[in-house]
């Protein structure tokens, strides 16, 4: 599953990082993420309506994972500690993180506080020149980390091994 960052402002206009890895793309300009009610990005989710994804890499793995083992609940300058810097995002009120070379601009669709289930809109996307490939976001540049729940660990991913709606057509 991938590690996302999702940043926040609180209400004074601190900025908040969370680790999530129970989420992904959805739709063209969605994205669905499980979050529980209690932390503290739910709140300040709620209370925005706006927030980023970033896509933790190798680079940054520590402090993407220091974001989520500490509660912003707990912790006020969590971001600070994990050696984040911020800017403000162009398109919503929430924070980017200038180590993470990619993120999505979000706005809140919806969130059901039963199943945790937060839906946002993807109204940007910015990815640093350094991740980019003929204009295109590179994978094997980002160095996206995942998370596999059964060994608790983090992987990067791989080479690419084949073609999207290409390699299928061989069994038609």
């Amino acid at each position: 599953m991938p590690v996302l960052i999702i940043g926040t402002y609180d209400e004074d206009g601190t900025p908040n990082a969370m680790n999530a890895a129970w989420g992904g793309i959805s739709g063209n300009s969605e994205i669905s993420i499980c979050i529980t009610k209690n932390h503290k990005t739910t709140k300040n989710i709620l209370k925005k309506k706006d927030f980023t994804i970033s896509i933790a890499n190798v680079k940054n793995m520590a402090a993407c994972d220091y974001v989520g083992i500490v509660s912003g609940n707990e912790v006020k300058d969590k971001v600070e500690k994990a050696g984040f810097h911020t800017q403000k995002a162009q398109h919503v009120d929430a924070p980017i993180f200038l180590e993470l070379p990619m993120t999505l601009e979000c706005r809140c669709k919806s969130y059901d506080p039963e199943s945790g289930h937060l839906l946002g809109e993807i109204v940007n996307v910015c990815a640093k020149e350094s991740i980019l490939t003929n204009g295109q976001i590179d994978p094997l540049k980002l160095q996206a980390i995942t998370f596999d729940p059964v060994n608790n660990a983090y992987l990067t991913l791989g080479e690419k091994a084949g073609n999207a709606f290409e390699d299928g057509n061989k069994l038609k």
